[in-house]
This record gives structure tokens, sequence and C-alpha cells, in this order.
């Protein structure tokens, strides 16, 4: 199966989930660490994360999702490597889309997150023709939040995030003006 990916950074490819990547989703909430801000608890087994992906239903809903991040293949690697996910949430309650991403610890720090959160911003607003983006972060999760201050999200207010304190940014796609508006 050839791979067809969405998006590409210098070192990133984005693709949609695939059920094949169930246990990268499940090592994934396995570690503490990395669900430690996001009110998800861990998959109970494999086939779970396998049916959480047969069950993802974005992509078909909205034209867009969460997708998954592989680093690109250095000279020794054959193929590239899952290494989280990224992507756009359209969420209908809220009538809003939001930026979410989640990596393996032994990723943080070394700017996927900002990187693969670029491109996604800029796809939703360029490809897509959204109008705002929104990230939330409980106010503890530092990282997080300078990831979405790093792609140019603005604090707009605070909220309850499952009972903890939580912030909210956002970002509105510029308005661009033409001769006939001045």
């Amino acid at each position: 199966m050839k791979d067809t990916y969405l998006l590409e950074t210098p070192r990133l490819l984005l693709r949609e989930f695939r059920q094949e990547d169930a246990p990268h989703f499940f090592a994934l909430n396995e570690d503490p660490e990395v669900v430690r801000y996001t009110g998800d608890p861990p998959f109970a087994s494999l086939e779970e994360a396998r049916q959480f992906l047969l069950d993802y239903d974005q992509y078909e809903k909205y034209g867009y999702g969460r997708w998954a991040v592989l680093r690109k293949p250095e000279r020794r690697e054959g193929r590239p490597l899952w290494i989280g996910w990224c992507g756009l949430k359209y969420v209908p309650g809220l009538d809003e889309t939001d930026i979410g991403f989640r990596f393996f610890r032994r990723y943080w720090g070394q700017g996927y997150a900002t990187e693969a959160a670029r491109a996604c911003l800029d796809f939703g607003f360029n490809q897509l023709g959204l109008k705002r983006i929104v990230g939330r972060a409980m106010k503890e999760n530092g990282a997080s939040i300078r990831v979405l201050e790093k792609i140019g999200l603005e604090f707009w207010k605070e909220f309850d995030f499952l009972e903890h304190p939580g912030l909210y940014f956002r970002k509105d796609k510029l308005r661009v003006k033409t001769e006939s508006a001045r």
C-alpha cells in the first residue's frame, strides 16, 4: 500500500489515521505523562485502540481531522517513523475547529509539535477556508501553551477543562483588503 500524505513539512509527513496505527495509539496513551493534561484515559486494549480508529469519522463528516505524524526517514532508515498525531477537529456543540497534538515523549522538545501544528493551521486557513481555529490547554500544561503561542494563537479566555483551570486560545484568518474595500 503506497502512502498518501496530506501535508509535508521539512521533517514530517502527515496522513489520515489507519487501522494499522492502533499499536501506536495504544502505546502513546499508555504513557501517563503523555495523557496527563488531556483528560483521556489509556485504551483498555489494543483492540479498543483499533476500534477507535475504525470508528473515527471526522474525515467523512467534516473533510478533515487529526492526522498521523511521521518523521521523514533519515538515510539509514527505510520508512517514515510514526511519532504522534496532530490536526484539526470540528466540535459541533461549540461550532468551532480546534487544533490538537500528541507525541511520544521521546520526541518532545524537538519542535515536532510546532512544525506539525503550524502546517495544520496553514492547511485549515488556506485549504479549508476556516475563519477561526482555537486551541485549548490545561493551565499547567506549559509545553502545549508554548506550542499554541508559537503558531500564532492568542490567549482568548479561561475556561473549566475537566474540572481543571484551562486556557483558550484562538486565531482568526486575516482578511486581505482589496482595492474596492479601501
